[in-house]
């Protein structure tokens, strides 16, 4: 019977046992890397694919608290673009009530001009207030984009105010808005889409009254944005019919020869009004009898700052009740289509400050799955972990002790 004996060397029980603790003891390292950072994989080679997915959600991560800085500082434009055209709107309406007040009868023509003077001043405030910038130098209201004060003026007639930008609304996009409103839409007026006209006349004497009702526009398509001149050249009075006879004298920028001979009658025993059809696309009613050589003009009102000017000279101006109350009528009525237009824009505003809200909304709950996805990756189960840990641990110290006892054991310790 063939006895194997196997011997092994006191050096070679050292070294394997050596490699057996530097082995836990390096586990044990880890594990306590690993607590110490939280992290389940602290470098890429630990695992691979997490810490990949990992990367992958912490460049999306700030990517969105980019796209939230840019946000913000969008939004506190909008907001205060938002809050100047309140402000615009405020002074817009003390501009409306001093208009009607200069309305009164009783004013003498230093009150109106005193009421002028005052409206001057709101004038030159909301102009100020249109070409208001943000924090960083850029103009609330430069629509597409322009670095430049989007309004100047007043100019020549009859652009009497310019806009500087690009007009138009620029759209927002999935994670931003714009940060800048359309000056344009808010204070420039159209002849076709909004019809301000300012409606003047030669002075009437006091003992006669002759207004007129505000320019309509009856079709936009024939509407070309040019001024007219109304004169009365006959008025008779045949079989209880009055016919006024007048001719219309079209300005820039479309001129022609005047359209004479025109008609408008309406019966004698009425109180007098009739309305002037002659300007292409328009109507307007007259009220009162007019008579030879009476001028009425017609001007466009490009801007709500040209409606202010306008309202200001002719208030200023008014030699009598007659002029006052067609000064205040057609400064009432174009005022009102202006204050339209910034409340409209002022809407827009509103619009697109909720967008941003919807947008960080959504970027948050991106973040907390993003910040979920990158924890799931490479974050430590913190209670495996320091089970893990103890029981490397526990590992470990019974490997130094069972060497230790192994260790002291020699063949000298049996001879006798």
């Amino acid at each position: 019977m063939a006895t194997s004996l196997s011997r092994l060397g006191t050096a070679n029980t050292y070294d394997l046992a050596m490699r057996n603790l530097t082995a836990r003891q390096t586990k044990l390292a880890d594990l306590q890397e690993n607590l110490t950072s939280g992290k389940r994989v602290v470098r890429p080679s630990d695992d691979p694919t997490g810490a990949a997915q990992a990367e992958r959600s912490l460049t999306r991560l700030a990517r969105i608290a980019t796209d939230q800085r840019a946000l913000e500082a969008q939004k506190n434009s909008i907001a205060s673009a938002e809050s100047t055209l309140g402000d615009i709107t405020s002074a817009l309406q003390r501009f409306r009530e001093l208009t009607v007040s200069a309305g009164n009868g009783n004013n003498t023509a230093a009150e109106r001009r005193t009421i002028a003077v005052e409206l001057q001043g709101l004038r030159e405030q909301v102009l100020t207030m249109a070409n208001r910038k943000d924090n960083n130098g850029l103009p609330l209201f430069a629509a597409l984009g322009s670095g430049q004060v989007p309004f100047a003026g007043p100019n020549s007639p009859p652009a009497d105010y310019s806009f500087l930008g690009l007009p138009g609304q620029a759209a927002a996009s999935e994670n931003a808005i714009p940060g800048t409103l359309d000056g344009e839409s808010a204070f420039m007026l159209q002849t076709r889409r909004d019809g301000a006209y300012n409606v003047s006349m030669t002075q009437i004497p006091v003992d006669r009254t002759l207004q007129t009702g505000p320019v309509k526009v009856v079709n936009p398509a024939l509407v070309n944005g040019s001024s007219y001149s109304i004169t009365i050249d006959a008025v008779s009075t045949v079989a209880g019919t009055t016919t006024v006879t007048y001719s219309v004298a079209e300005g820039p920028p479309v001129s022609g020869p005047a359209q004479t001979g025109l008609t408008a009658s309406f019966p004698s025993n009425l109180p007098p009004s009739f309305t002037i059809t002659a300007m292409p696309g328009l109507s307007m009613a007259v009220n009162g009898l007019p008579v030879a050589g009476d001028t009425i003009t017609v001007d466009t009102s490009p801007s709500i700052f040209s409606v202010m000017d306008d309202a200001i000279r002719d208030i200023g101006t008014a030699v009598n009740a007659n002029a006052a109350s067609q000064a205040v009528a057609q400064a009432l009525g174009n005022l009102d289509i202006g204050m339209e237009r910034v409340s409209a824009v002022r809407g827009q505003a509103g619009d697109l400050l909720n967008r941003a809200d919807r947008i960080t909304s959504t970027q948050e709950s991106r973040s907390i799955q993003l910040e979920a996805d990158r924890s799931r990756a490479e974050d430590l189960d913190m209670i495996k972990g320091f089970a893990d840990f103890q029981n490397q641990k526990t590992g470990y110290s019974a490997a130094l002790q069972s060497y230790a006892q192994v260790q002291k054991l020699s063949l000298f310790n049996f001879i006798g």
